[in-house]
């Protein structure tokens, strides 16, 4: 899938700001399994997941099997949707289908405005929810800096 660019102070908080930003294997290897935790609460499907943070650049990569190329984008969004995460290196293995689009959350976007932007019709904003949930648990519940993936429809 590639690389996948997010904002660095957007987020999730699964680790504290002074372990993040410190360059030592045993600090990234505790946030690669915060992050590993979180993705796999997402009930996605993955097997042999395997996660690598290196907190200096702020990367994560993401290697293991996922059922679809939905779970795989999901993934990769969980991952980069988590503070003090710039960009997410996606080897995830998926059944090859057409990637979906992205959306990066500015300030008064609602599901709603980003639907009519993407598909001309606000009223299909639930495609949109679905396609991020768990992530997003109501679609209400969006952020600036926030990620979300666009389905085909």
């Amino acid at each position: 899938m590639g690389l996948l660019s997010f904002i660095k102070e957007a987020g999730e908080k699964l680790f504290g700001g002074s372990s993040a930003q410190a360059a030592s294997p045993d600090a990234n290897t505790a946030a690669a399994a915060a992050i590993k935790t979180y993705i796999e609460t997402q009930n996605l499907g993955l097997t042999a997941l395997e996660v690598t943070y290196t907190a200096s650049s702020g990367v994560v990569t993401l290697a293991g099997q996922a059922p679809s190329q939905e779970a795989s984008e999901k993934a990769a969004l969980a991952a980069g949707n988590v503070a003090n995460v710039t960009s997410v290196d996606n080897n995830l293995v998926a059944p090859a289908a057409p990637p979906a689009q992205y959306h990066d959350v500015v300030k008064g976007d609602t599901l709603s405005a980003i639907s009519k932007k993407y598909y001309g019709d606000a009223n299909k904003y639930n495609a949109i929810f679905e396609a991020n949930k768990p992530m997003l648990s109501h679609p209400d519940k969006i952020y600036p800096g926030q990620k979300l993936r666009i389905p085909a429809l």
